[in-house]
C-alpha cells in the first residue's frame, strides 16, 4: 500500500502536521503510532486532537491506557498500549469497543498488536533524526504514514 513521509523541525511543526491529519480524519479511522520514547507520538496526537476540534489538553494515557476526548463532531479515542504484554490483555482496554466506531482511534505502542487491530488502519512511524540534529537543538522528526486499506490511501492523498 501507499506511504507518505514528512519531516518536522520543531514541536510546533509536529503538532501542525497532526492538526492537518486530524482535520482529514473521519469516524472509524484508526492510526497506530510507533516510535521510541520521546519521538513525538503524543505531540502528533495533540495536533490530531486539535484538528478534530478537541479543546482539552491531550496527554499520553500511559497509566490509564485509554483517554476519550470530545471533538467538534467526533470523539478521539487515545490509547497507550506500552504496558501491555500480550494480546490477551487487549480485551480489558476497551479497544475492541471503539475500533471502527463513531470516532477516531489513535493508538500509541500498538504495533505489536497489528494483527488484532486489523488492516483498517494507517501506521504512523515517528522517528527522531538524531544524525541531522544541530547542537543544542531538538532534532528534526520524520513522520511516515503507511496505509493498509483503501481508506488509508484516501487519507494519504488528502494530505497532499
Amino acid at each position: 500500500m501507499g506511504e507518505k513521509r514528512f519531516v518536522t523541525t520543531s514541536r510546533e511543526e509536529t503538532i501542525a502536521l497532526g492538526e492537518r491529519l486530524g482535520s482529514n480524519l473521519r469516524a472509524g479511522d484508526v492510526l497506530v503510532l510507533t516510535g521510541d520514547l520521546g519521538a513525538g507520538k503524543t505531540q502528533l496526537t495533540k495536533g490530531i486532537a486539535a484538528g478534530l476540534g478537541v479543546k482539552a489538553d491531550v496527554t499520553s494515557p500511559t497509566f490509564t491506557i485509554e483517554m476519550v476526548y470530545e471533538g467538534t463532531d467526533l470523539p478521539l479515542y487515545h490509547f497507550d498500549l506500552y504496558r501491555l504484554n500480550s494480546a490477551d490483555e487487549l480485551e480489558d482496554t476497551g479497544i475492541f469497543d471503539v475500533l471502527g466506531s463513531d470516532g477516531v482511534c489513535a493508538i500509541e505502542w500498538g504495533e505489536q498488536f497489528s494483527d488484532e487491530i486489523g488492516d483498517a488502519r494507517v501506521d504512523v512511524y515517528v522517528t527522531r533524526l538524531e544524525d541531522e540534529a544541530v547542537a543544542g537543538e531538538e532534532p528534526p522528526r520524520e513522520v511516515r504514514l503507511v496505509a493498509h486499506d483503501a481508506r488509508g490511501e484516501e487519507l494519504l492523498s488528502a494530505l497532499g
